[in-house]
């Protein structure tokens, strides 16, 4: 069997790398102080209550079509976000404000992800870190 290069494969995983990223990416460019991109959870309203990543911008995915033009910044990258790798609403979001004309990349792993890894989630007011999970954190890649 002779293995070749695939253009095809190529293209595929540049696409992924250029509309994903990831919640450790997301956490660095936060830290930064300066991130570039606003973040957007799309979960609704009673899981954004149990908690959320600070800075992000709550916009339920059924309301991105009314909603955003008024809570987002065209000419500002959006990162969406969901609950976790088991649930497509990041994907579903970043589709409705892509249609919209906003550039769009989707955090893979979600909130769950997010707080598997140790990072800050505010809950009513306050800034909460969970213990890192082993099992995902650090991954160093």
């Amino acid at each position: 069997m002779t293995l070749s290069v695939s253009p095809d494969a190529i293209a595929f995983f540049a696409s992924r790398l250029a509309f994903q990223t990831d919640v450790a990416d997301v956490h660095a460019a936060f830290a930064s102080g300066d991130p570039g991109f606003v973040l957007v959870d799309s979960r609704g309203s009673a899981a954004w209550v149990q908690g959320r990543i600070p800075g992000s911008v709550h916009l339920p995915t059924p309301e991105i079509p009314e909603r955003a033009a008024a809570l987002l910044d065209p000419g500002l990258p959006v990162v969406t976000y969901c609950w976790g790798p088991g649930c497509n609403g990041a994907t579903r979001a970043a589709l409705a404000l892509t249609r919209l004309g906003y550039v769009v990349r989707e955090m893979l792993g979600g909130i769950e992800y997010w707080t598997r890894e140790g990072f800050p989630v505010e809950v009513d007011g306050d800034i909460v870190c969970s213990t890192p999970d082993p099992l995902t954190a650090p991954c160093g890649c």
